[in-house]
């Protein structure tokens, strides 16, 4: 039986050596690390180590016993083909581009399973602006986000090929131009089978989104989290605002509406029900109210029902959360959702067939601390752990 030795030695060197020497039945492998005092503290990292070993070790070995290597080694080598975000434990936190989780930029989602891509569109708001560059902020905050999820155990990048593809060009002086842009740009995204992982902006960009998802897998379900149901039908003259999308998605046919929720809707409305129409349609709306002080987990069994096997969206505007939580967004509004009700939400979403997902209303100016595109970052990670074939520990 193969006997590996490993004698871990931290040196100054600056390099890493590996010296090996055979007798008999036993290989004793020498591994300097560049950092004094590191160590492997985990099955995984030790395979990592065990890999960098392996085509020396080949050299020496009987062919009959490299079998033993190649299975030691075989997660390293399936997962060394897919991206891997850069782990701060060997590269600084701020050192290299500024990009979703570190990971790879590339010009498109060719060969991709999944994409971060931001759509840096605010001149649909409201009232303050600024998430035009939430893009930005979020990938600069989410250089803290790690490779797993230590709540769930998911483990997307030993599962999908993800990147960050960039950003959609728009147009910041016409916004029905900026649409006809974004649906141009998501064609290409789709037509190759990637699912999307988007970055706003300003909740306008969904319509486009959806109309684009809808050309190839028809009416979509809409899982909706957000402090507002937008789903007005005309703001100050006009069909096309960050407060429109739904009413457009539902009058196009976008959406199946007996698939839909809509979860954190709160504060003053302009009617005695603000969510009158919505109903109407077929939508199930999930008040704030209704969230106040319970664990969403219920909820999201009976949401998973209502699904079922069709093909799902996930649209999460950031000030569905209270503003304690994430007041860097436009249109805040008081006694919102904790952060871990939204990860309830979207870790309630695994199982269903999600084609898409976005995170708007990020606005920088107004995150002093970072804590909002801090938060936003994580949720992405979240939505990405619950996309289909995301292998599970």
């Amino acid at each position: 039986m193969l006997l590996l030795t490993l004698t871990i030695e931290a040196v100054r060197s600056g390099r890493v050596a590996v010296a090996k020497s055979n007798k008999s039945n036993l290989a004793r492998v020498r591994v300097c690390f560049k950092t004094p005092g590191l160590f492997p503290t985990s099955s995984a990292r030790m395979e990592r180590i065990l890999l960098r070993c392996v085509p020396l070790l080949k050299l020496g070995y009987p062919r009959d016993r490299l079998w033993l290597l190649q299975t030691l080694s075989r997660r390293s080598f399936s997962s060394s083909r897919l991206n891997v975000p850069k782990s701060a434990v060997e590269v600084a936190r701020p050192v290299g581009v500024c990009s979703m989780m570190r990971l790879p930029v590339q010009d498109s989602s060719q060969g991709l399973d999944a994409a971060f891509v931001g759509v840096p569109l605010d001149i649909g708001t409201s009232n303050r602006p600024g998430s035009r560059f939430g893009p930005r902020h979020i990938r600069a905050e989410s250089a803290m986000v790690r490779a797993y999820n230590g709540g769930t155990k998911a483990a997307p990048f030993e599962s999908l090929m993800v990147a960050d593809i960039g950003d959609v060009n728009v147009n910041l002086y016409d916004l029905k131009d900026s649409c006809k842009m974004i649906r141009e740009s998501f064609k290409k995204i789709v037509s190759t089978g990637c699912i999307p992982l988007i970055m706003g902006g300003d909740h306008t960009i969904t319509y486009p989104i959806l109309q684009t998802l809808a050309e190839k897998y028809g009416p979509v379900g809409l899982v909706h989290i957000d402090a507002h149901a937008d789903t007005s039908d005309v703001v100050l003259g006009e069909k096309i605002c960050h407060g429109t999308p739904f009413r457009r998605c539902v009058d196009e046919g976008l959406l199946d509406c007996k698939r839909v929720v809509q979860i954190g809707l709160r504060g003053s409305t302009y009617e005695p029900d603000g969510y009158i129409w919505g109903r109407e349609q077929g939508f199930r709306v999930v008040t704030g109210q209704d969230c106040w002080l319970r664990s969403l987990a219920p909820l999201m069994k009976e949401v998973r029902q209502q699904m079922g096997d069709g093909p799902v969206y996930i649209s999460f505007d950031i000030d569905g959360l209270d503003p304690a939580y994430a007041p860097g967004t436009g249109t805040p509004e008081i006694a919102g959702l904790q952060p871990s009700q939204a990860l309830e939400i979207i870790q309630g979403c695994r199982g269903m067939k999600i084609i898409g997902c976005d995170l708007v209303e990020v606005s920088p100016p107004y995150d002093t601390s970072g804590n909002t595109a801090l938060t936003a970052a994580n949720l992405l990670f979240e939505m990405l752990c619950v996309l289909p074939n995301v292998k599970y520990y």
